[in-house]
């Protein structure tokens, strides 16, 4: 069975939008409109905006106002980890949960499985510190897709 097609969804869902924001960014070498973003990561503007202000806010990227404004990479893509990346849209996109009353028990397992669930993603985004956007543009060849 390939599993090419199949999707992998770990960590914050906005996350590999605002990888191919960035790659973007990095190949463009100038600003981008939030709507020219939006369009080549097959997005919508207004989500694309939340998921930038959440890099802007994170120091990756910058923010020009204006008729010829959009947005531009704060540093260069050799020193943007995916573990910024990573890092800049879940504090971006906290999002409630659910809350579900599964009593004392139920209490115990859950403050033990945010523990663990943590630890996970603190080893997650020490992994992704070791990938730069240039070394994942290096890993595809855009010149034939």
């Amino acid at each position: 069975m390939s599993t090419a097609n199949r999707g992998v969804n770990i960590g914050p869902p906005r996350f590999k939008i605002a990888v191919h924001a960035i790659v973007w960014l990095a190949k463009s070498g100038s600003i981008l409109s939030s709507a020219t973003i939006a369009n080549q990561v097959d997005s919508h503007a207004t989500f694309m905006r939340r998921v930038m202000q959440a890099l802007a806010d994170a120091g990756i990227v910058e923010s020009k106002g204006g008729r010829e404004g959009g947005y531009m990479l704060q540093k260069p893509a050799e020193q943007i980890t995916l573990g910024d990346i990573y890092t800049a849209v879940k504090l971006g996109a906290a999002e409630p949960e659910m809350e579900v009353d599964c009593g004392e028990a139920g209490e115990l397992l859950d403050a033990e499985l945010e523990k663990i669930l943590l630890e996970a993603e603190q080893q997650t985004i020490e992994y992704l510190k070791h990938f730069t956007i240039t070394s994942v543009m290096n890993r595809v060849d855009f010149f034939t897709v």
